[in-house]
């Protein structure tokens, strides 16, 4: 197959360069060559939609401009500013490794792969793209984007994310990287199958290399690439106590360093066994973190979110402060907020989704 690769290279990168010269996306991350913005943008687009990381890199790159700026920030800030993008420990290793790239490489981000997957968060396809678009070194960039479109030009008939396949994909990959401009490249192969090779319904009467297609000279193309069914994710609960102070002060508490959601705020609480356990799991869960006792109340708002692997029904209780001052048991730190200073957390999309569901005080 690497063979075939070879043998409609030169087709195939004319036409999808022409193609995609034509016809490529306006995104702010392509109106620069600077290593830096094309990393977050990079970063951002990790199991994101361009639609949505647009603004947000505009708004990132306003606070911090340069790897330098990155790097000296509180990760408070940094969070903050990632605050409903979601994946938040895609902000934390961007932090983390700028911090690495002044430290260890004179803040100058590498431009070779090596270095770069030494850098946290950056995997394969991540140092492909910036080495590729930003550094113009010969090397692909392969995601489930381009995964999907290898299948079907080369009508592979194998699951697309066994772990055979996907090392055969990356030779077939590499044998088509032309030498020159090899970021645009693979930014047209992106934009491929962002706007046409799509995962259903392919637009393939308007594919620019549809006649070197395999999948389309045997009418495979809706059949192709072969992928796992995915489960049906579970659906958890979980309760939030809402706790207030003489002054109607609210009671907020930062999550664990790691884990779900890492170092963002949120109301005290957690996840639940079952409905019927709400109140004494509820209890037990501000007991393990402040280390004060609560009377849980009647419910005040219900949200539901899903994330990758599972539904989640959040509750806020309205609770009473029995005996005992908050500390900082089982998490990092804690605070009473008022309104203003909510605004100033990082907070993750479904605990800001129930404050706003609370009732006014």
């Amino acid at each position: 197959m690497t063979h075939h690769a070879e043998e409609i290279k030169k087709p195939l990168v004319r036409k999808l360069l022409t193609w995609y010269g034509k016809n490529k996306r306006d995104l702010p991350w392509r109106e620069t060559n600077d290593p830096y913005c094309i990393w977050v943008s990079e970063i951002m687009l990790q199991q994101t939609q361009v639609d949505t990381v647009v603004p947000y890199y505009l708004r990132f790159l306003k606070a911090f401009p340069d790897i330098g700026t990155l790097a000296d920030a509180p990760q408070a800030d940094v969070l903050k500013a990632w605050e409903n993008l979601g994946y938040y420990s895609r902000a934390r290793h961007l932090h983390a490794a700028a911090r690495l790239v002044m430290d260890r490489f004179g803040g100058r981000v590498p431009d070779n792969l090596a270095d770069l997957r030494k850098l946290p968060g950056i995997g394969a396809y991540t140092a492909g793209a910036i080495a590729s678009i930003a550094w113009d070194v010969a090397v692909p960039a392969v995601d489930g984007n381009v995964r999907r479109i290898l299948c079907r030009f080369f009508a592979v008939h194998k699951r697309m994310d066994d772990r055979n396949t996907m090392k055969y994909l990356e030779k077939i990959a590499e044998a088509l990287i032309p030498v020159r401009s090899p970021g645009v490249f693979n930014s047209a192969l992106m934009d491929l199958g962002a706007t046409i090779c799509r995962p259903k319904n392919p637009r393939c009467e308007v594919c620019p290399v549809k006649t070197l297609c395999r999948a389309k000279a045997l009418n495979l193309e809706h059949d192709l690439p072969i992928v796992k069914k995915r489960k049906k994710i579970p659906h958890r609960l979980a309760a939030a106590a809402v706790i207030r102070d003489r002054r109607g002060r609210l009671l907020m508490v930062q999550r664990p360093a790691c884990g779900l959601l890492a170092s963002l705020w949120k109301l005290p609480g957690g996840f639940l066994d079952g409905p019927s356990n709400m109140q004494e799991g509820l209890s037990r869960q501000v007991k393990a973190e402040l280390g004060m006792d609560i009377r849980v109340g009647v419910a005040l708002a219900s949200v539901d979110h899903t994330y990758t692997h599972f539904r989640l029904t959040l509750n806020a209780c309205a609770c009473d402060w029995v005996r005992g001052k908050p500390e900082a048991v089982g998490c990092p730190d804690w605070q009473w907020v008022t309104p203003d200073d909510i605004g100033g957390l990082a907070v993750s999309k479904v605990d800001r989704m129930i404050l706003e569901a609370l009732p006014p005080v």
